[in-house]
Order: structure tokens, then C-alpha cells, then sequence
């Protein structure tokens, strides 16, 4: 058997034992998913693997049934209330922001997760280390924030003393610095980059400034109030990925091949699906009409057909005729 899957289920089992009740063998057995070995022999086997990785089990018998568990105190650790497997989920997730590496946000969490691991036996750690050697996160295209650690510590400073910010902005569209006073309402994550929600006071309206665009920045003493019944989900409800715009019904049709890996995932909150005859898909979802929009539809190729609005059709149609010419726009 794989190792892989000998830690995959001893996790599984560490899990069923957190219980204060503990487990019998047959309970233990019964809880692991179907494509798991239920023999008890195994069981016993990575019990046994479970107490050499450090972990405190006991054995008591309650009505007649020998039933196992961790040792208490051991399930709840008072100083962190998490119990083990929760420590090492925790220590999978300082993956997740490798792209704020070198900001006192990353800084945050690896000292957080460093207490965290010290609450592990030397044992236990080392079976974590053998979990991350099968459990990964894949981050795709991402920015790095290194160089712009003052800038996420300044904005991070300003939104929880509701401070004011002034800052030069680069504008990739229009390929111009200019100089805005801000209200920092959060920071968001999304897509691989980090990006600032904040009232722009020249353009008297709530926008989204990228955080690696920002050329200066100084927090004020201005103080400021953000609106009350302000939601960060619904203002960015709308957008595909991170663009926001005027939002649109869309109805596309995909073709069998297509169909059967986009049915499989969320794409925006707002998407149904319909499946047709044939294997084909027909999907509707209310977004922002941006380019953001059209090149997510031009991913697809030829799997994919834009019923409606006729208006993105067309667009999509002239990004595919620009893709296939000899000039650039």
C-alpha cells in the first residue's frame, strides 16, 4: 500500500479518537471513508504507528468494549484549544500565502503556526512533515509582496485605527501616477494578488486599488467612518474574478468535452446549470461585463457558445479575430 495512504487513513483515525468518547475498533473501521482498508488488523497496525509517532493513546474497557482514545488534556490543548489534527491543518495553510512572504502578514501566521508546532511531541511533528509530503497547495499565477511589506503594513495600519490614506497610484489602464486620498475599508485576496477596497475621495465613489500599483503612501490623522451597512461580498458580488462592471445575464452552451470538467466547479456564486442532450451544458450566471469576462469565455475555445447578450458575443468574436491576426491591437 502506498504510504500515502497509510498517513491519509491514520489522519482519519487520529480524527475519530479526538472524540471524548473514543472509538472501539469496529467504530474506528465503520468511520473511514469506503475506499479505505477496514480490517482491524490494519487498524491495530496504525494505532500502533500512531503511538510511535508520539501520540498519547489509551485503551479502556466500558461495558464489556474495548474502546480507544487520546489521552486527556491531549485532545484539547489548553493553551492553543486546538486539538492535533486541527494544529496540523493549521500548519497546511501557511502555504496558502506564500505571496505575502517577507510582510508582517506572513510574518503573522508562521509565528503563530511555529507555536502551534511547538505544541506537537517531536513525534508528532515529524508525522505532520510526513502529511505535507503528500498535501500540497498549488498557488497558479500569483504576485509576490515582499518589496511592498511597508505598504500592507501602513494600509493594514490605517484600516484599524480608521485612519486616512494619501497615496500616489499607478493606473495600469490609462498608464498614469496620480495622487488620491483614500478611506481603507480591507484588504483582499483574490486571484493571486492582493488588492485595497477603499472610498476614493476624488472619484467620491468605493474602488479597488492593486496594492503593487501603490507608489507612496502616507496615513494621515484624518479620521473617517465607513458607511454603515457596508458589505465587502456584495460590492464585489458581481465581478468574475476581480473586475467590476455592469452586470449582465449570461447564457452560454458548452460542448460534451467541456461540459465535463465545468460542471465540477464553482465559477461565480450566481451560475445554474442545465444539462442537455447529447452530454452538452447550458450555463447562466449574472456578472460584471468586462474583459475580464470575455477572456475567461475565450479559455474555453470552441467548446463554448455565447447565446446571449448578443453585445459579448460580439466581443468575444472580435478578441478571437485579433488573437488569429498578424497585428496587435
Amino acid at each position: 500500500m502506498p504510504r500515502n495512504d497509510q498517513v491519509t487513513r491514520q489522519w482519519h483515525i487520529l480524527r475519530r479518537l479526538e472524540n471524548a468518547q473514543g472509538a472501539t475498533l469496529d467504530e474506528i473501521a465503520q468511520s473511514l471513508p469506503d475506499d479505505f482498508p477496514k480490517h482491524l488488523r490494519t487498524i491495530r497496525r496504525d494505532l500502533a504507528a500512531l503511538e510511535a509517532a508520539g501520540f498519547p493513546l489509551l485503551t479502556e474497557r466500558v461495558e464489556g468494549r474495548v474502546r480507544w482514545r487520546l489521552m486527556e488534556g491531549y485532545r484539547r490543548i489548553p493553551a492553543l484549544t486546538f486539538s492535533p489534527t486541527e494544529l496540523m491543518a493549521l500548519m497546511f495553510s501557511r502555504d496558502l500565502l506564500k505571496p505575502l512572504e517577507g510582510t508582517e502578514i506572513k510574518g503573522a501566521l508562521d509565528s503563530a503556526l511555529n507555536k502551534a508546532t511547538a505544541a506537537l511531541p517531536p513525534q508528532g511533528q515529524s508525522y505532520v512533515r510526513q502529511m505535507q509530503g503528500f498535501f500540497s497547495v498549488g498557488l497558479g499565477p500569483h504576485k509576490t509582496y515582499r518589496q511592498h511589506r511597508d505598504t500592507i503594513d501602513r494600509v493594514t495600519q490605517a484600516i484599524t485605527q480608521l485612519r486616512t490614506l494619501q497615496m500616489r497610484y499607478y493606473s495600469a489602464s490609462r498608464n498614469t501616477t496620480t495622487r488620491r486620498e483614500v478611506d481603507p475599508y480591507c484588504l483582499w485576496y483574490v486571484a493571486g494578488a492582493l488588492y485595497l477596497i477603499a472610498y476614493c475621495h476624488w472619484r467620491q465613489d468605493v474602488r479597488l486599488f492593486a496594492v503593487d500599483r501603490v507608489r507612496s503612501l502616507t496615513v494621515t490623522d484624518h479620521p473617517y467612518q465607513m458607511p454603515l451597512g457596508f458589505d465587502v461580498e456584495v460590492y464585489v458580488q458581481d465581478a468574475l474574478v476581480v473586475m467590476r462592471g455592469e452586470r449582465i445575464t449570461v447564457d452560454l452552451l458548452f460542448s460534451k468535452t467541456a461540459a465535463a470538467w465545468v460542471k465540477d466547479r464553482l465559477w461565480h456564486p450566481s451560475q445554474t446549470l442545465t444539462p442537455l442532450k447529447g452530454g452538452r451544458l447550458r450555463m447562466t450566471l449574472a456578472v460584471a461585463d468586462t474583459p475580464e469576462l470575455v477572456g475567461w469565455i475565450l479559455s474555453f475555445g470552441g467548446k463554448v457558445q455565447v447565446f446571449a447578450p448578443a453585445a459579448l458575443a460580439e466581443k468575444v468574436r472580435d478578441e478571437a479575430r485579433k488573437i488569429v491576426s498578424e497585428r496587435l491591437a
